[in-house]
């Protein structure tokens, strides 16, 4: 089978069952953000093991699937601290070192590997969950709609950018870390997304979820959420590059790894979380 069938065929399947988690939110949502996160995490060490350090992933890995099961559990009101639940997290994985690496073994690299691999994918990936159930978001059509913003500029950017960057790109963007991406393909993603945010919230977001954002917030949005995309998708050709390899995982039939697939994704959410709760009002009845 041709890696672009087996492409096909994986987002025939995937995109489907995660619009579902999406609409129906709670227990599903918060379940495949950890499957996601914890498997996120597994390739994150291993490519960072390949690189020459030492991470504690057998704590970091399950320690990344918690973090959106404890958004989904402050949600539904079982506990209300979660800040101490990180704090409580974080002192775990630094104890853990104490036996488990040892001063011989570089126990400061090696907890800050594991903090920051916890973080960049539990911890960011957590924020698709806070998205849904945004104060401001009242039933399923509306949080769905809303969390759905990130995930089509996240998409509509990637496309704007290959499409771009092969009909006229010329000039490199960074070609020590991305020799593939180009000054041309990052303007025309960047346009592309402004747009798409200009259709999405007047066409989607205002209708269905009676939430909207100002005119400039909706050009501002969509450019800053591109620029957080293409940036993701740096940080990890730049991960990939210090270890040598060329995909994160081959977990996904004809994508490669989950951070391959989710590595703007993994930068939006967090961008657009703040720019939402900073710009997005309820639309006037």
């Amino acid at each position: 089978m041709s890696e672009f069938l087996k492409r096909t065929l994986f987002t025939v399947v995937a995109v489907p069952f995660a619009i579902a988690c999406i609409w129906y939110g709670d227990w599903a949502l918060a379940a495949l953000l950890a499957i996601l996160s914890a498997v996120g995490a597994w390739e994150f060490f291993r490519i960072a093991r390949t690189a020459g350090a030492d991470p504690l992933d057998v704590i970091g890995v399950p320690a990344a699937g918690i973090m959106p099961l404890l958004a989904h559990a402050h949600q539904r009101n079982v506990f209300t601290t979660p800040p101490a639940a990180l704090a409580v997290l974080l002192l775990g994985i630094f104890a853990a070192a104490i036996w488990m690496r040892g001063l011989a073994r570089k126990p400061i690299a090696s907890v800050a590997t594991t903090v920051f691999g916890v973080a960049y994918t539990g911890g960011m990936l957590s924020f698709a969950y806070l998205l849904r159930y945004h104060d401001y978001a009242v039933g399923n059509r509306a949080g769905a709609a809303l969390l759905l913003l990130p995930f089509v500029l996240t998409w509509t950017s990637d496309i704007g950018g290959y499409l771009v960057g092969r009909a006229i790109g010329r000039h490199k963007l960074i070609p020590s870390i991305s020799p593939g991406k180009t000054i041309e393909g990052a303007m025309g993603a960047l346009a592309l997304s402004v747009v798409a945010s200009w259709l999405y919230v007047s066409q989607v977001l205002r209708p269905q979820a009676q939430l909207t954002l100002a005119p400039v917030a909706v050009i501002a949005f969509g450019a800053l959420i591109s620029a957080a995309v293409q940036t993701g998708d740096l940080a990890e050709s730049m991960i990939k590059r210090e270890a040598g390899v060329k995909d994160s995982a081959r977990i996904l039939p004809g994508h490669g790894g989950i951070l391959d697939r989710f590595d703007g994704l993994i930068f939006a959410l967090p961008v657009a979380y703040l720019l939402l709760d900073l710009w997005l009002l309820p639309a006037p009845r």
